[in-house]
């Protein structure tokens, strides 16, 4: 949870900010933010592997039945994480390069600039709704079980 906030309120910003354009050019700051980017989908990728193990020991340990619920929440996000590591990053990393590719003329640009605007923003809404998938996650699985195995 903590990493998502930081990376969508902190860090993902900033490589866009004023500071860092006094710095570096835009390509090289949305270079290094695809590159800060692909190890936060990977690490959303290994999270959610551990939440999905943790599910399924504690089904096994408690007894409790597993719910539905949390299984397809977490699996649907594991999802959507391999889809952003695997399908969406690299296509919008391939955009990238076309936008400030020198060779390209300027209707090839444009076109890029248009199919990388609107592949960030399905990326943008992807992560807004993992960010909230794992508040939900969290609320779900720090509420008291409702069925227990042992009686003391």
């Amino acid at each position: 949870m903590g990493a998502a906030v930081f990376f969508t309120l902190g860090a993902g910003p900033a490589f866009f900010s004023d500071d860092m354009a006094s710095i570096l050019p835009k390509s090289h700051a949305g270079a290094a933010a695809q590159i800060v980017l692909q190890r936060y989908l990977w690490f959303h990728l290994v999270c959610g592997l551990i939440a999905l193990i943790h599910l399924l020991v504690e089904w096994l340990y408690s007894g409790r039945p597993l719910s539905l619920f949390s299984t397809g929440l977490v699996s649907g996000m594991l999802v959507v994480s391999a889809a952003g590591a695997f399908g969406l990053l690299p296509k919008m990393g391939k955009l990238h390069r076309q936008i400030y590719s020198p060779q390209n003329t300027t209707e090839e640009i444009a076109a890029a600039r248009r199919s990388f605007g609107l592949w960030h923003g399905v990326s943008q809404a992807a992560n807004l709704g993992l960010l909230g998938g794992i508040l939900v996650h969290l609320w779900t699985t720090s509420k008291d079980p409702k069925a227990r195995r042992f009686f003391l």
